[in-house]
């Protein structure tokens, strides 16, 4: 419940201070007065959006300020939900800043509107006459039957599974989009895989391939070359071997003469062997090299490919090319196991769906099971509103389709006169009835649902006598397990209050703000009888004032 309320700097208010107590609290006052800056301060408290315009001075900062004791409403799972730090005095605090910038907190921890928005709508329910009209939408209607009939386990449960549902038929338009797009490409990408494949990339090194190329390209002239460096080598006598045999024997006569000639002997000695290992390669490598067109045409064939098939895929090297095939061998087993993926998830769906199916038949039959008592306790308190005919019939039939509220449509069918058919609210309900229905809507669903507080915004406007006295005994029986506000020109509903607040202009300092004021029982029959027969008091006008509040 709303214990305290305070507003800074908006609208016309200045500053004020008002505490409020449980069960029922009327607030009155002139028309122009400043009710609805009241009930305007309390929804930005909730999370309505700021506006600079609603700010009294736009030098200042405006702060609004609420109190709450939530001791008896299970709030603590909400709090840990929204990661707010849970007092059963919990503070809601608003600043609109002359900046321009909005702030929320909650018991001092800054929040966003999103959180404060969830949160607000769990303490208060503000029934305006906008809201009245709310109760045309089918989701509204669905709310109220599912209020009274428990449903809420069932519905969470529910929309947990489509959720879930909707997940799922999401990745299926998601694999759907990919097998589509990757069959256009299959094609390519086959081409591509297999002229890599069919390339042999695996068998190639490259180095050698190009080496072995240029050999064979110039065999004649490295042929000319390889015989004219044995010639120099080889040939008798003057080839560099014999030449340097001569002297080695030269050596081998002086080397007993001195150490020296035994060192230059040893590396002759080794300059000989060597020469002769060379002489021996390039005879080999001489009989080796042979021109052959027919490996050079399948050498240079196979080098063509390679450099094609690098500058295609712009690669380097053979590795690259080969992590290319690899990655084309996988893109094509992917696109053929997306139709087996595809499969899994429509059945995966199907089960889901079926799933679906059998949480919303159940809370179908707990809708139809409480539609006969729903009926029963609107008629019956529409019968003390005035309204001695009034019929509703429910029409409830299932849908195909899976909607948040479930797969049901419900239309409410009301007629208030004998004789006439019932039809849709919106078609035949007056505005004068349909405040009516919505405070007879909520006074069930008061005994249904736990909610800390309820303000009603007029929601007498065209009723008056009998009707308002019965509006004011409804609410007051409401009051007596919740809080409730009543905004109110009536002075029926006014005296049924334990508390009467009155908000009224004045001028401070040649400006005109608005007040309020917490009546005490005097105040409250001068109030009431004003409210009955104007300005001008009379004794008839008091005596129906003490009378309305005895």
């Amino acid at each position: 419940m709303l214990t305290t309320l305070s507003i800074k700097n908006y609208a016309l208010i200045e500053d004020v201070k008002v505490d409020f107590a449980n069960g029922l609290t009327t607030i009155t006052g002139e028309t122009g007065a400043g009710k609805s800056i009241l009930l305007g301060a309390l929804s930005l408290l909730l999370g309505k959006r700021a506006e600079m315009s609603s700010v009294k001075d736009a030098a200042k900062k405006c702060v609004i300020e609420g109190e709450f004791l939530i001791t008896d409403y299970g709030f603590a799972e909400i709090f840990a939900q929204l990661a707010f730090d849970y007092e059963d005095h919990t503070i809601i605090r608003r600043e609109i800043l002359p900046s321009g910038k909005s702030r929320a907190f909650v018991n001092d921890s800054p929040v966003n509107l999103s959180q404060l928005q969830q949160l607000g709508e769990r303490l208060v329910d503000i029934h305006s006459q906008h809201e009245t009209r709310s109760l045309l939408s089918e989701v509204n209607q669905l709310e109220v039957v599912d209020a009274v009939s428990g449903n809420e386990s069932l519905l969470h449960e529910y929309r947990e599974s489509l959720k879930a549902y909707r997940k799922l038929q999401a990745e299926l338009a998601q694999l759907i989009t990919e097998k589509e797009t990757a069959n256009k490409e299959l094609d390519y990408h086959t081409f591509l895989y297999n002229e890599l494949e069919e390339a042999k990339l695996g068998s190639i090194d490259q180095d050698e391939l190009e080496e072995t190329y240029e050999k064979l390209n110039n065999a004649e002239t490295i042929q000319e070359g390889l015989a004219a460096a044995l010639r120099v080598l080889a040939d008798e006598p003057i080839g560099s071997i014999e030449t340097a045999k001569e002297a080695r024997l030269q050596f081998n006569k002086l080397k007993g003469f001195s150490s020296e000639y035994e060192s230059l002997w040893e590396r002759l000695n080794s300059v000989i062997i060597e020469l002769e290992d060379i002489s021996d390669s390039i005879t080999n490598e001489a009989d080796a090299i042979e021109a052959d067109p027919s490996q050079l045409f399948q050498t240079q064939e196979r080098l063509q490919t390679l450099y094609k098939l690098q500058q295609k895929h712009s690669a380097a090297t053979v590795d690259e090319l080969l992590a290319i095939e690899a990655d084309l061998a996988l893109k094509i087993e992917t696109t053929s196991n997306l139709e087996q993926q595809i499969e899994l998830l429509r059945a995966s769906i199907e089960s889901a769906k079926e799933s679906l199916k059998t949480i919303s038949e159940k809370i179908r039959k707990k809708r139809k099971e409480v539609l006969p008592q729903l009926r029963e306790k609107l008629e019956f308190l529409l019968r003390d509103l005035g309204l001695p005919n009034a019929n509703f019939q429910f029409n409830l039939v299932p849908v195909s389709e899976f909607k948040e509220t479930g797969a049901d449509s419900l239309q409410w069918l009301f007629s208030a006169n004998k004789g006439v058919a019932p039809s849709a609210i919106q078609k035949v309900a007056s505005g004068g009835e349909l405040s009516r229905i919505m405070l007879s809507i909520k006074a069930v669903l008061a005994q249904h649902k736990k909610l800390p507080t309820l303000i009603f915004d007029e929601i007498d406007t065209g009723v008056s006598g009998e009707i308002a006295q019965q509006m004011a005994s409804i609410m007051e029986q409401m009051s007596k397990g919740m809080q409730v506000f009543s905004i109110t020109h009536l002075p029926q509903i006014a005296a049924k209050g334990n508390q009467q607040i009155k908000v009224y202009k004045e001028d401070v300092n040649d400006i005109t703000v608005t007040q309020l004021k917490q009546l005490s029982e005097d105040e409250r029959i001068v109030e009431i009888a004003q409210m009955i027969g104007g300005h001008t008091l009379t004794d008839s006008a008091l005596a129906h004032a003490r009378q309305l509040r005895n």
